[in-house]
């Protein structure tokens, strides 16, 4: 790893309004004011809006930057292969099935080269980028890094969940050195590029209509979940470097591409709430039952995208991390169950708790919409008999959910075997036995 990368300094907090310069630049911000005749150091000013402008202050986001050549300055922009990434659900057949499917590839050094955006491949999703409505999951797997050139999304903002492989994130407000159990959320608009020190994968949520927020916490209290202040901003770093750079750009689903002659990491100071952020799980502070029954996976939300409808998600982050469970006369494992949600499921390490075999690191599962599951037949009889005293679960495990009221439709690659499909999923209930005694 670079050592450089693990000295990077953070500002904390989620949603606050901040400042940052490259400490090379000294007093780069204006003072008093966002766009004077002549900003500091000759430098461009150019303000990024993540809401419109008329957006009430409480939720209002943008950021102005301060930059050595203006985001303007590109050739123009020309369509690309989208090769498996892809917002269009209407060109495969619906299917309810319980889904599985087996460790992701990770492309190797002996394979043909490919960065984070040549390995995304969407797995399923839902909405429309043109309507700002809707959300998709991807997964990456890739062997290299991106060398002069950056990628944009316009359609929406980008969860990135790393499972094996840490990267090194590069956007226009700062780095980011993003590891296995954390996460990172880059919003719409800023261009990012991703390089690697091993071959990776991971996962990636996209939502269309509306930013991340951090949940309410109702009767929970102030405290508890995710805090505030754990979240991480990066500092303002830049690049003068003249080379031919490629900005790829997302739009409607659709990717292009632009061309420069200066590499677009080129923002020397910055201030506003609209910037990127990365997060470390293992700081999520877990509220539970402690006297019966299971309680909803909602308690584990880490992070949420609302949707017009008061208490239902376009998409939220769930994880199940280590901690006690202490309930009493109580079947502690998931129940079984039916949603209305679409719930997709990975493992980043361990085992999970609810399938102990057939689930893996690097794997993922579908429910979709009112398709019923729950617990392994043999997690279900062990939970029936086990002695209910305190114990420590998920214990060296992290698995986490994307959670979304949309129904997600599947893309043609992943319901191929070259995407891992676990076709004997369904067998892990097969062995459910009848306990049922019948009247006395």
């Amino acid at each position: 790893m670079h050592a450089d990368w693990e000295d990077l300094k953070y500002l904390n907090g989620f949603g606050n309004h901040f400042e940052s310069e490259d400490p090379r630049c000294p007093n780069a911000l204006p003072k008093n004011q966002n766009t004077p005749q002549n900003c500091p150091y000759d430098l461009y000013a150019e303000q990024l809006s993540g809401t419109a402008f008329t957006a009430p202050r409480e939720t209002n986001q943008r950021t102005w930057i301060y930059r050595i050549l203006p985001a303007v300055l590109h050739e123009p922009f020309s369509p690309i292969k989208s090769g498996l990434l892809t917002n269009r659900w209407d060109l495969s057949e619906p299917n309810p099935n319980q889904m599985r499917w087996k460790p992701f590839s990770i492309p190797s050094t002996k394979d043909e080269k490919k960065d984070f955006l040549d390995g995304l491949a969407t797995v399923c999703g839902a909405g429309d980028p043109c309507s700002r409505h809707g959300a998709s999951i991807s997964i990456y797997g890739c062997n290299s890094s991106m060398d002069n050139r950056a990628f944009c999304n316009a359609d929406g903002d980008l969860l990135i969940v790393p499972q094996h492989g840490s990267l090194r994130i590069t956007t226009e407000l700062g780095r980011m050195l993003v590891k296995p159990q954390e996460i990172c959320v880059i919003q719409q608009g800023i261009r990012f590029s991703v390089a690697i020190d091993e071959p990776s994968r991971g996962y990636v949520l996209e939502v269309f209509d509306d930013h991340f927020h951090l949940p309410n916490l109702g009767p929970i209290g102030a405290n508890g979940l995710a805090n505030p202040r754990d979240f991480e901003i990066p500092t303002a770093w830049y690049e003068d470097r003249d080379c031919d750079f490629t900005v790829v750009h997302k739009y409607q689903g659709s990717l292009f591409e632009s061309k420069r002659k200066h590499s677009c990491f080129d923002v020397v100071a910055w201030h506003g709430n609209y910037a990127p952020y990365k997060y470390d799980l293992r700081k999520f502070v877990v509220v539970n039952s402690v006297s019966i029954d299971h309680l909803d996976p909602s308690i584990f939300t880490v992070l949420t995208c609302p949707s017009l409808k008061p208490g239902t998600a376009v998409a939220d982050f769930v994880i199940f991390p280590p901690r006690w469970s202490v309930q009493e006369h109580t079947f502690r494992p998931p129940y079984y169950h039916r949603n209305c949600m679409s719930e997709f499921m990975g493992l980043i390490t361990g085992k999970y708790e609810a399938k102990a075999e057939g689930f893996q690191a690097g794997g993922a599962t579908l429910h979709s919409c009112m398709t019923p599951h729950g617990p392994d037949a043999d997690c279900c009889e062990k939970a029936m008999t086990d002695e209910l005293k305190p114990m420590r679960i998920a214990e060296n495990s992290l698995a986490f959910m994307f959670e979304s009221s949309l129904s997600f439709a599947l893309t043609k690659w992943s319901m191929t075997t070259s995407a891992g499909i676990d076709h004997d999923y369904f067998k892990c209930w097969s062995s459910l036995k009848k306990h049922f005694t019948g009247p006395k």
